[in-house]
């Protein structure tokens, strides 16, 4: 675990495996983690490419809101007008929206369902695609290990007595506290392994990192999800600067600059696939790095004040870090900070970094640092996803992305004095004369939980040690699903749009990942293509609604298995399991475009402002006037509907029931205690587990109450006891 990384010329390529195989030979190997997908949203970047272009062109993608934008979303009108107030965040675009079908919830759960579980299912969900994995069906064990910040969602959502009322607080609570960010993930998708929500404060989705990687390690799991998210509001909202705080006085984020003072909010969420990287280079899984080492510590009480950073446990997390992964710190080539741009915290973590940096010798030619702060803001919960991100997207593209809005660099810190250079300015990252590039990523919480991570640029692709005669063009079967005819246009625009880029998967990678590594969903089609240029005129069509002329314009040699690929073709149009064909020798699951989910806004919970009073939905009047029983039966639907999330202004068909409306055990547990609280009919627990449609069951609801008004048996008791079992065994679960 302590040799030093082997120079270049040592590593012997093994042209089974399809990549640089010494990482696996290397005996370093052995603790070496591969980043084989991610996702992610920030602000300004819907999605990863995007966000490394704004990166990359030096974009602050901090939003400044107009009076109108924060009045329009709630503002106090007295607010913005506030000297010390500071209209600017770093905004996520559509946080209130969800593609609840394709996750199975009804439009009540999806609408009480926190934002930030919202977008961690859907980003949990690309990162798997990305990773080559089809997010339903993932074989190996798989750990999730996430982390969020607190939200005025849960806040309002938890003193919401409305709500509880509708839903019952049991369910309030599981679809908006943050303790299930995992659990959904793992529900929701199936997956198998450890599922924990992480909280270390600011530095929480870098500690899921690093718990992640230890869990691989240690065999608790195969495959492990790792990341966080944090959006405090969906609304456009910004903040109050108060002088020796740690907000910005002007709106804008500046790192170990002249005029820092402070760092920015911001909102997003981020994703990645972790895997053993000798599992990763046997599979073929498409590595985009390697995670060589990482470590975790806390700065216990040596440090001025609970809020303080601590110098001594910062340096003690670079230094176990560079140490796990058998290198010595001054390897690095760039080390992405935590950088706040706060006074105290800049200066300590530079100081911290530079101890660590210096140890067993200083590095020959400065380090480059940097901070995504000031891209996007502080993301809380989310901020060392984002660092880790950006800083593999960097190792891809052999690349240094700039810190902006900067200046002058701070003369208090003295960074002349130290092993750093900031980077202010995009530059190629070249390979080091020994060795692969490497890059440190700092994430550091209030509280003193401090992380740090190791990562270095993926193993090399063989080339041939001797020249290969070219493959015959071979006709290959891309199959496209999607939920809607909508998603399945734009995944044919995105597929052929990615098959034009300069750096295009090959077709039989293509190929190959679209049948193993995305879920089978009903609105089908497929192109038969035998380069790439016709592929991606194939997917055009499709695109414009056009049927793909999958036909050849000249005779093929391979007519038999054309006609093979047709007969497959219609019995994936017809929904059915398909045999694939043996993938061709060397095929390997590459990174594509994802899902395109079809979000639509589910709104979010918000806290009264001031002068107003809090969201408060009452029940239907059930005095003399509504004791009829057509208007009872009524109120009972409009019950029904509500609890099972049925489009008031579409009735349900008459021979829907309760289970194929989405009813469960759960529902209809709050479904006796509202008939009870708002109706006062005692149900038995029972009555639900019939098969009876709704309008039989909202009548059979009626025919209890008259039952029991008319002396006839008692239901009341039965009713309590089904519920208070059913209560004590979802409390023994």
């Amino acid at each position: 675990m302590t040799e030093p990384a082997r120079k270049d010329d040592e590593l012997a390529l093994d042209p089974d495996l399809g990549f640089d195989a010494a990482a696996d030979t290397d005996a370093d190997s052995a603790i070496a983690i591969a980043v084989v997908g991610m996702s992610g949203r920030f602000p300004g970047a819907p999605d990863l490419h995007t966000y490394w272009a704004n990166l990359r062109d030096g974009v602050c993608s901090l939003t400044d809101f107009t009076e109108a934008e924060l009045l329009a979303d709630g503002a106090d009108p007295e607010e913005p007008r506030r000297p010390e107030y500071v209209p600017v965040k770093g905004y996520l675009a559509g946080a209130d929206r969800f593609d609840a079908d394709l996750f199975g919830f009804n439009r009540t759960e999806a609408a009480a369902l926190d934002p930030q579980h919202r977008l961690l299912l859907e980003t949990a969900w690309a990162a798997l695609e990305d990773a080559g994995q089809d997010p339903l069906a993932v074989t190996a064990r798989t750990g999730v290990y996430v982390g969020g910040s607190p939200t005025e969602h849960m806040l309002a959502a938890q003193t919401d007595r409305a709500l509880a009322a509708s839903l019952g607080e049991m369910q309030v609570r599981i679809l908006t506290d943050r303790e299930f960010l995992a659990p959904w993930i793992s529900y929701r998708l199936g997956l198998e392994g450890p599922s924990l929500t992480v909280q270390s404060a600011c530095s929480t989705s870098l500690t899921a990192v690093h718990l992640a990687a230890q869990a691989l390690l240690l065999g608790e799991c195969d495959t492990a999800l790792a990341g966080g998210v944090s959006v405090d509001t969906v609304r456009r909202q910004g903040y109050v600067h108060h002088a020796g705080g740690i907000f910005s006085p002007d709106g804008r984020c500046r790192p170990f600059d002249e005029q820092a003072g402070g760092t920015v909010p911001g909102s997003g969420v981020g994703v990645v696939v972790l895997r053993r990287l000798s599992d990763a280079l046997a599979d073929g899984d498409p590595v985009r790095a390697v995670l060589r080492g990482s470590a975790l510590t806390n700065d216990g009480a040596t440090k001025v004040g609970f809020t303080a950073p601590g110098v001594e446990q910062q340096t003690a997390a670079i230094v176990e870090a560079w140490s796990a992964a058998g290198l010595a710190p001054s390897a690095a080539q760039y080390v992405e900070t935590h950088g706040t741009a706060t006074e105290l915290g800049d200066r300590i973590e530079l100081a911290a970094a530079t101890a660590a940096f210096t140890t067993g010798g200083a590095p020959d030619t400065p380090i480059g640092i940097g901070s995504v702060k000031s891209n996007i803001g502080h993301l809380d919960a989310a901020a060392g996803v984002a660092s880790f991100i950006k800083a593999v997207l960097m190792l891809e593209h052999a690349t240094l992305a700039p810190t902006v809005n900067l200046t002058t660099p701070h003369p208090e810190l003295a960074l002349d004095a130290t092993p750093f250079r900031v980077v202010d300015r995009t530059a190629p990252w070249p390979r080091p004369a020994e060795g692969p590039r490497r890059a440190g990523v700092s994430s550091l919480g209030i509280g003193g939980t401090n992380v740090h991570v190791v990562l270095e640029q993926a193993p090399d692709r063989p080339t041939p040690t001797a020249p290969q005669a070219p493959r015959p063009a071979t006709t290959e079967f891309l199959p496209l699903s999607a939920r809607t005819e909508e998603a399945l246009t734009t995944l044919a625009a995105r597929l052929a749009t990615a098959l034009r880029a300069p750096d295009a998967p090959s077709l039989t990678d293509t190929a190959h990942t679209l049948r193993t590594a995305r879920t089978p969903l009903d609105v089908r089609a497929y192109v038969l293509a035998a380069h790439p240029e016709q592929a991606a005129d194939r997917l055009s069509a499709l695109a414009e609604g056009r049927p793909a002329d999958n036909r050849e314009e000249a005779p093929d040699p391979e007519a038999d298995g054309l006609r093979e690929l047709r007969e497959l073709g219609e019995l994936w149009l017809k929904g059915g399991s398909v045999p694939w064909p043996e993938p061709a020798p060397h095929a390997r699951r590459v990174s594509l475009p994802t899902y395109p989910f079809e979000p639509r806004s589910f709104g979010a919970l918000t806290l009264p402002r001031p002068g107003t009073t809090a969201r408060a939905d009452t029940p239907e009047d059930t005095g003399p006037a509504a004791s009829a029983r057509d208007d009872l039966t009524r109120a009972v639907s409009a019950l029904l509907a509500e609890a099972l999330g049925l489009d008031d202004k579409t009735p349900p068909a008459p021979e829907t029931t309760y289970f194929s409306a989405g009813g469960d055990s759960l529902t209809a547990v709050h479904l006796v205690g509202r008939l009870r609280d708002d109706f006062g009919i005692d149900v038995p627990i029972t009555l639900f587990l019939e098969e009876l449609t709704l309008q039989e069951l909202a009548a059979r609801v009626v025919e209890t109450k008259e039952a029991v008004e008319a002396g006839g048996a008692d239901e009341g008791a039965g009713a309590e006891d089904s519920l208070d079992a059913l209560l004590a065994e979802f409390e023994a679960e």
